[in-house]
């Protein structure tokens, strides 16, 4: 018992002295005044503190590697914090998400592509995102389709097996005779 406390004594030691190392580092390339900690961008809060790709990557709609192409269209360091971003780096990456396109991004890259409606190519961000997917939901419900009627009923829809797993929310149970 004695060993265990005491092993877990200098972890702790050294694990405060690892925090306090990142503190004294993350002053060292800013002082706190330009710092932001939190910032709002696209209706989301953003964490200040983690790496500029995957910061944004907390933005509904911006993955891993369509965040990694807006930092490289926009001209950001990947190595920067996202609290150290000036007003006009965010300004570009939020216009590069919004319009994709017209800084030649892909069509295969983007995350709605030939919408039912209109045919077109977009980026869906955050509550349109949202908006979007629960109108094609609707759609599939209107048109009786498998898809729809499975999601309507709350069962999986890709074709899973659903005899032994999936059991939640339903009654289960067979009571057993007394005698």
């Amino acid at each position: 018992k004695g060993c265990a406390v005491s092993r877990s004594g200098r972890g702790e030691k050294r694990r405060r002295v690892l925090r306090r190392a990142k503190r004294v580092k993350m002053s060292a390339v800013m002082d706190s005044g330009e710092f932001q900690h939190i910032l709002r961008v696209l209706n989301t809060n953003i964490d200040g503190r983690q790496k500029v790709m995957f910061a944004i990557t907390s933005i509904k709609g911006v993955g891993r590697r369509f965040a990694n192409l807006v930092l490289k269209k926009a001209d950001v360091d990947l190595s920067k914090r996202a609290g150290e971003l000036s007003n006009e780096e965010i300004d570009r990456i939020v216009t590069i998400i919004q319009n994709p396109q017209q800084f030649k991004i892909p069509d295969w890259f983007l995350n709605r592509q030939k919408n039912f409606k209109d045919g077109k190519y977009t980026q869906l961000i955050a509550n349109a995102l949202d908006f979007q997917l629960r109108e094609d939901l609707d759609r599939l419900r209107k048109i009786r389709a498998h898809r729809g009627i499975r999601h309507y009923m709350g069962l999986r829809v890709r074709g899973q097996h659903t005899k032994t797993t999936g059991r939640r929310g339903k009654t289960v149970g067979v009571s057993k005779k007394k005698g």
